[in-house]
């Protein structure tokens, strides 16, 4: 009886609500859209970085951090566009730079890849 009650006080559901709404109306979307644009100038930064260096570890930190902002961009695309796709291809290219930097270290460090 209570819950009744509350219901009739609430109005229409909310999945009745969100449907009305259009696909760049919602704060989530804009937040999105405003964290691309953060990211995408995160990666130009890091792509100076590893042009202009002045050290082999600056660039490998700076690739490293290519990797990562590219993470970010493909994840926060799949939730713009709403597609599962870009969150496998974030998952591929997390793996490949996490080889990746582990490769170059070893490399600066020990001058040889294989042990």
């Amino acid at each position: 009886m209570i819950l009744d009650a509350a219901t009739a006080l609430a109005g229409p559901p909310p999945v009745a609500l969100a449907a009305t709404l259009l696909p760049g109306d919602t704060l989530v979307d804009k937040a999105v859209s405003v964290s691309l644009y953060m990211v995408g100038i995160a990666l130009l930064l890091s792509l100076y970085r590893l042009l202009r260096g002045p050290s082999v570890p600056d660039r490998i930190l700076a690739l490293d951090t290519l990797y990562v902002n590219t993470i970010a961009a493909l994840i926060l695309f799949g939730m713009q566009l709403r597609s599962v796709v870009y969150f496998e291809a974030a998952l591929v290219i997390a793996m490949l730079g996490f080889v990746g930097t582990v490769m170059l270290s070893k490399y600066v460090l020990r001058r040889d890849i294989v042990e």
